[in-house]
């Protein structure tokens, strides 16, 4: 019988224990040049460490920008395997206003222009012309991808995971959606790390990631698209990787007691989402 991993973390959450340990640098980024900033540095890394142990805890929390995220991902993915989706709501909306409903009848000659997605009570416009460029890029994708695997450290097992948005035979992609995008933002991240990694341990070598981006304006429209590309180089970054885990293995043996989702101590309790990627 397989010994379960001492430890269980999903690459977003890597993600948050960075931002947490280097929060003095983000406050200095955003705020260093303000004379009325919104918090000290002090007070921002204590919001820092609130949320990082909400997301170890997986206390919900409401979120336009992820539910935008969440909608978008889910119309490509409709699109790449030709469905219907049954979490968002999608309206077609038609060259010349006319929108999809019981009292209008699209025929074949009909353009589709725009898709309303109601996610969460929430709506979203999205053009088709961007949706159909995401899914004509992925066309043959592999959706919503799960891949784990055992990553051995000095302080105990521990199990790597996440889900990948788009998995192509020689590239993995992860789209994001954001308010505001600067080259390079994903650089830091760990999903370009853990995802390579875990299909490597699975027979998989694949090593191109793409972070591919829509960046949205203030009206909530898309105003440009981008690429991130990450090459997985398996000397440079499995270290990177087993030094960023044995950090974050200490910081939750030191807030040991804070912690109520046992899962992340690789303890089943049936509490909690398996494959959160917040």
């Amino acid at each position: 019988m397989n010994q379960q991993p001492k430890f269980r973390f999903y690459a977003t959450l890597l993600d948050a224990f960075f931002e947490y340990i280097n929060s003095d640098v983000i406050w200095q980024k955003y705020w260093g040049w303000s004379e009325n900033p919104p918090h000290t540095p002090e007070e921002f890394h204590k919001l820092q460490f609130q949320e990082l142990i909400n997301k170890i805890n997986r206390v919900p929390f409401d979120s336009e920008a992820a539910d935008k995220g969440t909608a978008f991902n889910e119309i490509v993915d409709c699109l790449i395997e030709g469905r219907s989706s049954e979490t968002v709501k999608l309206i077609k909306v038609y060259e010349g206003g006319k929108i999809e409903c019981s009292d209008f009848k699209p025929k074949k000659a009909d353009i589709v222009v725009e898709l309303i997605a109601i996610y969460n009570n929430r709506y979203f416009y999205f053009p088709m012309t961007l949706c159909r460029e995401f899914a004509d890029y992925f066309k043959g994708a592999l959706t919503q991808q799960r891949v784990e695997a055992i990553l051995p450290t000095a302080l105990g097992e521990v199990l790597v995971y996440g889900l990948i948005d788009e998995l192509m035979p020689t590239s993995i992609h992860d789209i994001k959606t954001t308010r505001s995008y600067t080259f390079g933002k994903f650089k830091n991240h760990f999903q370009h790390l853990v995802y390579p990694y875990a299909l490597m341990k699975n027979g998989s070598d694949i090593r191109t990631f793409e972070y591919n981006i829509v960046e949205f304006n203030k009206n909530g429209y898309p105003a440009d698209t981008y690429t991130e590309i990450y090459m997985f180089s398996p000397e440079r970054d499995i270290p990177i990787l087993i030094n960023h885990c044995e950090a974050f293995i200490l910081f939750l043996e030191e807030n040991r007691t804070l912690i109520t989702d046992r899962k992340i101590f690789g303890i089943e309790d049936g509490r909690g989402s398996d494959t959160n990627k917040a």
